[in-house]
């Protein structure tokens, strides 16, 4: 005999003997569903069920089936959305970590780079000399936009840190000019005066603008006033009175 699951629509071939002269209970393989299923001596000698009923049943089970389509589509939909957030998140890093700094330290964890200021460190020089007995520490370098758009230059930090790691002097800077365009570079320098003896590594970062203590250098400097003496005005030689 043709079993049918009354939850899913699952149809099973099963054996007449297997069912017994009494009947037994079934469980559906396919969503677990149990039922009782009568001999078929006994269920071809009831009588059918009224029509209302087979509607009934046929809309429960239409039901079912868009239940089932819904669950199976929020679940398609959440899993969409993230892959695609994931997607994002990997390919705009640097700009998630713009907005939110924060995520920085679960982009480091998961072993991703990220730059969230879009500008790269190129020809840095650093110099160590003395001003009489005065140690003191030079860094210059530039600062290259690497992202996509314009960006707004940070400032910058210069650590020096002795042999165990220690930060023994910090100085600050900015990059001028404050704006750069994508490709372009600015230009920075830092001076550590006194440089203390000791320290033994030299570390540069960039650094939000807020964080720079001092205000940032004017890029271009006005012109120096100038007074035009009048042609018809003579100044006198400086005399001496004879003593």
């Amino acid at each position: 005999m043709i079993l049918t699951c009354p939850s899913c629509s699952t149809h099973y071939f099963a054996d007449d003997s297997t069912i017994g002269e009494s009947g037994r209970t079934v469980k559906c393989a396919a969503c677990g569903h149990s039922w009782f299923v009568q001999p078929k001596a006994l269920a071809e000698d009831r009588p059918s069920a009224p029509a209302h009923e087979v509607y009934r049943e046929r809309m429960r089970e239409q039901r079912r089936e868009k239940s089932r389509f819904a669950a199976v589509l929020s679940w398609v939909l959440t899993i969409s959305l993230f892959v695609a957030a994931t997607i994002a998140a990997f390919f705009f890093r640097n700009d998630v970590v713009k907005v939110w700094p924060q995520s920085a330290a679960a982009y480091k964890l998961a072993g991703l780079d990220v730059n969230r200021f879009g500008l790269d460190f190129a020809d840095i020089e650093r110099a160590r000399t003395f001003n009489d007995t005065i140690p003191i520490v030079t860094v210059t370098g530039r600062a290259v936009n690497v992202a996509r758009t314009s960006v707004e230059t940070p400032g910058v930090r210069v650590d020096l840190r002795d042999e165990n790691g220690k930060v023994v002097a910090s100085q600050y800077s900015f990059v001028t000019p404050g704006d750069l365009a994508p490709g372009e570079s600015g230009q920075f320098g830092v001076v550590v005066e006194p440089a203390p003896i000791e320290s033994f590594e030299i570390v540069v970062s960039f650094v939000e603008r807020a964080a720079v203590p001092d205000d940032p250098p004017a890029e271009d400097l006005p012109p120096i006033a100038t007074e035009t003496i009048p042609d018809t005005e003579e100044i006198a030689p400086a005399t001496e009175d004879p003593v």
